[in-house]
This record gives structure tokens, sequence and C-alpha cells, in this order.
């Protein structure tokens, strides 16, 4: 039995070999940030729209504001004038007007809290996005070092696998280099 599970993992090793030949890893990569490149397209298309849908949103809260102040100039009138059925329709409009505000406020800060969401997912793709493009230059040998320089890679060449807490372990003992004397 061991001898047929070790035929059929090198038969599925050997396989996998061939599969990974006949794919090209530069054609595979180029289709990623492509991929990538449209969804990042369609986020911030989604995110343009959800924009606009809050200054609407916005614009429409301001008028009902000001509907409100109008009506409550309305009712000041129709309680000096004694006009109780007037007002009773009134202070309906105003009720509605009023639920129709809180509603727009719900409506626009859950949009508010997307497109937060939205602009920090982007930011994210944006940087993800760039290290697929530093692979793929790296990959297809653009950033490759000059044959006359002894083996040094030259300072402008970033290498994508810097972490943010290097460069500020890095930062810090700069900064310690020149604040003492």
């Amino acid at each position: 039995m061991a001898l047929i599970t070790r035929i059929s993992r090198l038969f599925r090793a050997d396989f996998h070999a061939v599969l990974d030949q006949i794919e090209e890893p530069e054609l595979l990569l180029r289709q990623a940030i492509r991929e990538m490149e449209d969804d990042l397209a369609a986020r911030e298309q989604r995110i343009r729209v959800a924009t606009h849908e809050q200054g609407e949103l916005r614009a429409r809260n301001d008028e009902l504001a000001q509907s409100l102040n109008e009506l409550e100039d309305q009712l000041d009138l129709c309680f000096k004038s004694q006009k109780p059925e007037l007002a009773r329709k009134l202070v309906r409009r105003k009720l509605e007007a009023q639920r129709h505000r809180r509603h727009l406020a719900n409506r626009e800060s859950a949009t508010a809290t997307y497109l937060d969401e939205q602009r920090a997912l982007i930011e994210e793709h944006r940087m993800t996005l760039d290290g697929l493009r530093q692979k793929a230059e790296i990959f297809n040998g653009r950033l490759r070092e000059p044959a006359g320089n002894g083996g040094i890679a030259e300072p402008f060449v970033r290498d994508p696998a810097v972490s943010d807490d290097e460069v500020e372990v890095e930062f810090l003992r700069e900064q310690s280099k020149r604040s003492t004397p």
C-alpha cells in the first residue's frame, strides 16, 4: 500500500510540475494586476456614486430644515389666528418632516460609514497593487542590477518586503544618532 501511495504522490507532483510549466507566470501576474486595477476602478466608481448620494441627502436635509422653519412660522400664525384645524394639519406635516429628516440623517450617517470603509479598502488595494506591480517589474527583469557595479543594487530600487516596523526602528536609530552630541 505504501508503494502505491508513493507512486500516486510522484504522479501528482509530476502533474503539478507540468501544469506549472504550462502556465506562464508572467501572464498570470499581468492578469492579476489587470483584475486588481478593474476592481479598484469599480470601487472608485462606487465611491463617486455614494459621495454624490451623500451630497443629495445633505441638500434634502437642508431643504427639510428650511421647510420645518416655515412650518414653525405657519404654526405661530395659526395659533395667533385661532385656527386649530389648520394647526393640526401643519403639526402632522411637521411630524412627517421631522421623521423624514431623521431618516435622511440615518442614511447620511450610513453612507459616511460606507465611504470611510471603502476609502480604507481602496488604500489597501492600491498598496497591494503597487506591490504586485513591483513584483511584476522584478519578475520581468526591469529592476536588474547593472553589470558594472560589482553586484551592488542601485539605491533607488526599494525592497518591497520592508515592513513598517523596520522603517520605524531605523528611523529611531537615525534620530538617536542625530540627537546625541
